[in-house]
């Protein structure tokens, strides 16, 4: 019989690609079923929060809080260069004018938020929108800023949208690491083997969509009809990569020097128990 277990990613083309061939069993799965819960991430961080997933997609910003309960698996983070989130505005301004923007941010546990909060700290005007809806609220005047993720990065230009500042230009630029931006929680309480063994199957189903990277659109699109080729590519080349298949010495570094900025910021509480799997 088959271990169920509950696995929660986004509908974003990073996770769709990742997890594509183990959901829809293109490598070979003989241990586990999987109850599948797809939602924008700020959801899943809500529930992980309340410990109601087993694996599941998480912000880094929100792992500290959940950090008792949960670890980190070596395959599936979003991690690298070039990636963070994006202020944005319809109008130029200047740096030292962020502090009194009314700010849309794409979720309080985002680690496009803590960014900012690291950054920016006394910029306290913020409000939460799906990260999809960001563009459209600084288009109506609702917000004068916006903080984007995924792939709104790609498209805002489009719609006459400036940039006032790469988040993650800045973190490479100061910090010299790759930016962490979300990884694969797995609940503490599960047995090591299982944990390995998930992590084993995640690893795989990476391994396989870059070898077959044109077999995973018809799931993608499932989950994107909205978006180009174009940006859905834009969008895996920029989140997916080899921290994605395993996060090494190197991912693990860059995740621990994230949790160490935000717990010297007070932003995130002091990690009690062994982080990684």
């Amino acid at each position: 019989m088959k271990t169920k277990i509950t696995l929660g990613f986004s509908p974003c083309p990073n996770d769709t690609f990742i997890f594509d061939a183990l959901v829809n069993r293109k490598i070979e799965n003989k241990d586990f079923e999987f109850e599948l819960k797809i939602a924008d991430v700020e959801e899943l961080n809500k529930m992980i929060l309340n410990s109601e997933l087993d694996v599941s997609k998480i912000s880094y910003h929100l792992y500290p809080f959940v950090n008792e309960n949960y670890q980190i698996l070596n395959s599936g983070s979003a991690l690298g260069n070039n990636n963070g989130p994006i202020l944005i505005s319809k109008h130029k301004i200047y740096l030292d004018e962020i502090n009194n923007l009314k700010i849309a941010i794409p979720g309080k546990y985002t680690t496009a938020n803590l960014l900012f909060s690291i950054f920016f700290p006394n910029a306290k005007n913020k409000h939460e929108y799906l990260f999809s809806d960001i563009e459209e609220v600084i288009l109506s005047n609702e917000v004068y800023a916006g903080l984007i993720i995924h792939e709104t990065r790609f498209t805002y230009m489009k719609h006459g949208l400036k940039k006032i500042i790469d988040l993650g230009e800045k973190w490479e630029n100061e910090m010299k690491q790759p930016l962490p931006l979300g990884g694969i929680s797995i609940k503490r309480t599960i047995r090591e083997d299982i944990k390995l063994k998930i992590n084993n199957l995640i690893s795989s189903s990476v391994k396989h969509a870059f070898e077959n990277p044109l077999g995973t659109y018809n799931y993608i699109k499932q989950y994107s009809q909205s978006l180009s080729e174009e940006v859905i590519q834009n969008h895996i080349n920029l989140y997916v990569n080899n921290f994605t298949i395993d996060l090494k010495e190197k991912g693990r570094n860059s995740i621990e020097t994230l949790f160490k900025k935000a717990i010297e910021n007070k932003l995130v509480p002091e990690l009690k128990s062994k982080i990684f799997i």
